[in-house]
């Protein structure tokens, strides 16, 4: 069973971000809360780690892995450019469920780009998240944190019963927002094109594309 992370009389969130920090640094898998749903989390840079998400969820290694990153700084060692479409994203939506898909620096493992070349990244408004990376201090896994094929996990119960067996510990902080995963468009052609419909609606996201 995985170990159950959650704030309370004895847990501090510091103590809480120390050890999922630690967990992820030493190449561990953790589900983490998000503002849109739980996500399965491993440290970016460790390639091991990665081929662990695409096991534990049964992934398709043709499918890309997004990435959530501390703050908007943190994009440099991992994109090629940001286009002026992205700067005027990432002002109006970061932090926030919006994924952004840049063109990959050769810093980012294939595997997360499924050979593409682009990496989708984003900033997390949730406390939970941001306290874990900004003690990682790398870019974190940001896929759902449930099967292929199946539902997305709103509830730490939902997680364990989906994947429980399969990582190393749930960070536990009560039921997230649910409803609609983050959207993502991609910014490196011209127009930039929503390749998921989500959270952040294309009539919003269209009033700073267009401007």
């Amino acid at each position: 069973m995985p170990e159950i992370l959650k704030v309370d009389a004895n847990n501090s969130e510091e103590i809480i971000f120390t050890r999922s920090a630690e967990i992820l640094a030493s190449g561990g898998i953790i589900a983490y809360p998000t503002e849109t749903f739980y996500g399965l989390g491993a440290d970016a840079t460790n390639e091991k780690a990665i081929e662990k998400i695409f096991a534990i969820k049964g992934r398709n290694f043709k499918n890309p892995v997004s990435l959530i990153i501390g703050q908007a700084d943190d994009i440099h060692p991992l994109v090629q450019d940001v286009p002026l479409t992205a700067k005027k994203l990432m002002a109006a939506f970061w932090p926030g469920a919006l994924t952004i898909v840049f063109s990959a620096t050769d810093k980012i493992s294939p595997l997360l780009t499924a050979g593409s070349g682009k990496i989708g990244l984003r900033v997390s408004s949730h406390p939970g998240a941001r306290g874990i990376i900004q003690k990682l201090k790398r870019p974190l896994t940001a896929t759902s944190a449930n099967l292929t094929g199946e539902s997305e996990c709103a509830l730490t119960s939902e997680v364990a019963q989906q994947i429980g067996d399969k990582i190393d510990a749930i960070v536990d902080w009560g039921k997230t927002k649910g409803d609609k995963a983050s959207t993502i468009i991609d910014v490196t052609c011209t127009p930039p094109v929503i390749l998921r419909k989500g959270a952040i609606s294309r009539k919003i996201i269209a009033q700073y594309i267009d401007a």
